[in-house]
């Protein structure tokens, strides 16, 4: 009872701000309920699943507006809580699903209880009947002003020079080949940001780290028999809480703590942190699903919810869907990333399935969606990072025409299927691969954006890696156990003559080959391109392209790969190096009318200011030209198969053209070091191979 001091005493409280709050002399309790009639504190003492004391609060006394509160005196950080709420009378028992029997989990709860061991399935007890099984969490008071930040603040690296590496903290170094101390955890990627700044990022965007309940999955895999769980973490319980067990320590305020010293060593390394945070649904699903918090404290105001039906709108595919543009749920996201920014000092946001963020309360699709433009315009946020997935489960597509203020980013889908059907070899896609690599004016531009807001990417944790996409004609999702109805069915992929793995010499190296083909184009394309991490390491998913359920091999990076497929590696760091180094391939604004303005650039086939635009063409060149101050670069992109000889423009006073990338010569020759680039000996031609990409300087 050590936290329970002897001047212990309950009193009124105060309705703001919202969740548990230390004050001098206690702790203040604050929560939203519109719809309860009865609200009781529960405090449990640490590790004890039975409450120590219930506090019923009363509602005129402890109730401001639709704000439940009380402050106690005599409690220090440690202790544990929740809430039961229930409602007299309830003639809508099914829009207002309250149960009393239920200790729920505080929505601005910093930390929870409970999950300190991933996986870990001691902690589920049988509820009744109705709701299923729910996990035993309680929310945890932490004393998080205790760190020392020292002078850390976001670094606010501009959008337009960033290089972002999409990872799972459990996934990045859980496999024994990451040689970590800590693997699977915050303090693993600490380990690790040696490798991050070799390569060349400058943002890691983290994969879910709120809590999440990863043992939900009911499936086993039919492969192997062994349970699947929930890896991705796409299932929220909380939007505040770091996950415990992504902690080493985890006991008392350890995931608080080591989240933060993540955070101030990444930043030490100069490499920001991106947030994915899920505010389209919650772990809660549908009316058969478990009720963890927001189903049992107002049902009606936090879901999207048929008042006639109580059915829950599914815009998310994921059961239920936040009802995020009602007052009450757009001031608590505010709050959150509030949250994550100045206390926890994250860098910016990915908004999963961001276009639900715009969907009204009653699920129409809002043409100026209050939330969207609140967090636009928000003065915390004008320096964060705003990444949206623009779109949703229900089939609303708005890339290119996402509500944006000027401020917003997107994940450019489009860039990730035009790029890999070039590659693949389709037909038609020279000028549409030109638009591409100019930013995507024709998605960007007309809206007053500029090419940093298309986040181009050709692989994400949703789909093939980079090896499976040339490795694979179909999915192989055998091993989810949804017998292959999960996951797309179109990838835009090749197999290069071979489905899954290869013994042909011909084959591997083709595949190696596309692979710095894609990696290439990604890196010299304006826009803010994203790595998906292990794609510089050969990662295979074995052809799963959904691998959501996979807590095995299959989603863990394996480190041999840095032996394996150093070459690889070798490229990837070339390249982003090569990015970091030509300004002109990180533009803050678009090149007008292609072939004028500053920079300048030119098109050309394989005869000079001949491009060709047409259905049959798979082959193109661009010519960065340059001035006193930057040299000329001069890339050509050959999806033919054949090999194709391209004129070389003259170049000005004694300059000379000098190769620095060309994917179908044999490494190390395939990309140069800085300073090591090879002078061409022919400056008036040069043959370029099939399916490869040529980059040229002239200086």
């Amino acid at each position: 009872m050590s936290i329970v001091r002897s001047d212990f005493e309950f009193t009124r409280g105060h309705p703001l701000p919202l969740g548990a709050t230390l004050m001098r002399g206690g702790i203040n309790f604050a929560v939203f309920s519109r719809h309860a009639t009865l609200v009781t504190l529960v405090i449990f003492l640490p590790g004890d699943p039975d409450p120590v004391l219930e506090l019923p609060l009363d509602s005129r006394y402890n109730r401001t507006g639709d704000i439940w509160h009380a402050f106690i005196f005599g409690l220090d950080p440690g202790i544990e809580y929740g809430y039961r709420l229930d409602r007299l009378p309830n003639p809508e028992p099914q829009l207002h699903r309250y149960d009393r029997k239920k200790v729920l989990v505080d929505p601005y709860a910093r930390a929870l209880s409970g999950g300190a061991r991933w996986g870990d399935t001691l902690h589920l007890q049988t509820n009744v009947p109705s709701t299923g099984v729910v996990r035993a969490r309680h929310s945890k008071v932490v004393d998080d002003d205790v760190f020392d930040w020292g002078t850390d603040q976001p670094l606010n690296i501009h959008l337009a020079d960033t290089i972002i590496y999409e990872m799972h903290i459990r996934g990045f170094t859980r496999h024994s080949s990451s040689e970590v101390a800590h693997p699977g955890t915050f303090r693993g990627v600490v380990e690790k940001i040696p490798y991050l700044k070799e390569l060349g990022i400058t943002a890691v965007e983290l994969m879910p780290i709120t809590e999440f309940e990863e043992n939900d999955n009911p499936r086993t895999n039919p492969l192997s028999g062994e349970p699947l769980k929930n890896f991705w973490g796409y299932h929220p319980i909380s939007f505040f809480a770091p996950k415990a067990s992504y902690a080493s320590h985890p006991d008392e305020d350890g995931m608080v703590m080591e989240f933060k010293e993540m955070v101030k060593s990444l930043h030490e390394a100069g490499i920001e942190v991106i947030l994915d945070m899920v505010f389209n649904h919650t772990a809660e699903g549908n009316s058969r699903g478990p009720t963890f918090s927001f189903r049992g404290i107002d049902n009606s105001i936090y879901y999207i919810v048929d008042g006639s039906t109580s059915e829950y709108a599914n815009f998310s595919g994921c059961g239920n869907t936040l009802n995020c543009n009602h007052p009450v749920v757009r001031s608590m996201i505010l709050d959150c990333l509030h949250y994550w920014v100045t206390e926890m000092h994250v860098d910016g946001f990915r908004f999963d399935l961001a276009s639900i963020l715009g969907r009204g309360r009653d699920g129409s699709v809002l043409a100026n969606p209050p939330l969207l433009e609140k967090i636009a315009g928000d003065p915390v946020l004008a320096n964060t990072k705003l990444i949206a997935e623009a779109w949703d489960a229900a089939g609303l597509y708005q890339v290119g025409s996402f509500p944006h203020w000027g401020r917003w980013a997107e994940w450019n889908g489009k860039f990730r299927d035009d790029v890999r059907r070039f590659v693949k070899g389709d037909a038609g896609m020279v000028p549409i691969l030109a638009t591409r690599l100019t930013g995507s004016p024709d998605l960007y531009q007309g809206s007053g954006r500029a090419p940093y807001h298309s986040i181009n990417f050709v692989t994400s944790h949703d789909g093939f890696t980079l090896l499976d996409l040339v490795s694979y004609n179909h999915k192989h999702n055998e091993s989810n156990g949804e017998e292959k109805q999960d996951g797309l069915n179109e990838n835009f992929s090749w197999n290069c003559g071979v489905e899954g793995p290869a013994n042909s010499l011909e084959v591997l190296e083709l595949r190696r080959r596309q692979m710095k083909n894609f990696a290439a184009i990604l890196l010299l394309a304006q826009g803010v391109p994203m790595i998906l991490a292990g794609d510089e390491l050969c990662r295979t998913q074995q052809g799963n392209n959904n691998a959501y359920c996979q807590d095995n091999e299959i989603s863990w990076i394996h480190w041999n790969g840095l032996e394996t497929s150093a070459d690889l590696f070798r490229f990837f760091r070339l390249m982003s190096k090569f990015r970091k180094e030509h300004s002109r391939l990180r533009g803050r604004q678009f090149i007008e009318n292609g072939n004028g303005g500053s920079p300048r650039i030119t098109w050309h086939g394989i005869q000079l200011d001949q491009p060709d635009w047409g259905w049959e063409s798979r082959s193109l060149a661009l010519h960065w030209h340059g001035n006193n101050k930057v040299w000329d670069l001069y890339v050509i992109l050959n999806s033919y198969w054949e090999e194709l000889t391209f004129e070389l423009p003259p170049l000005e006073g004694n300059r000379r053209w000098h190769r620095f990338v060309d994917t179908a010569l044999e490494p190390p020759h395939e990309i140069a070091e800085e300073g090591l680039e090879t002078l061409l000996t022919g400056q008036k031609a040069y043959g370029v191979g099939p399916r490869s990409v040529v980059i040229m300087t002239g200086k």
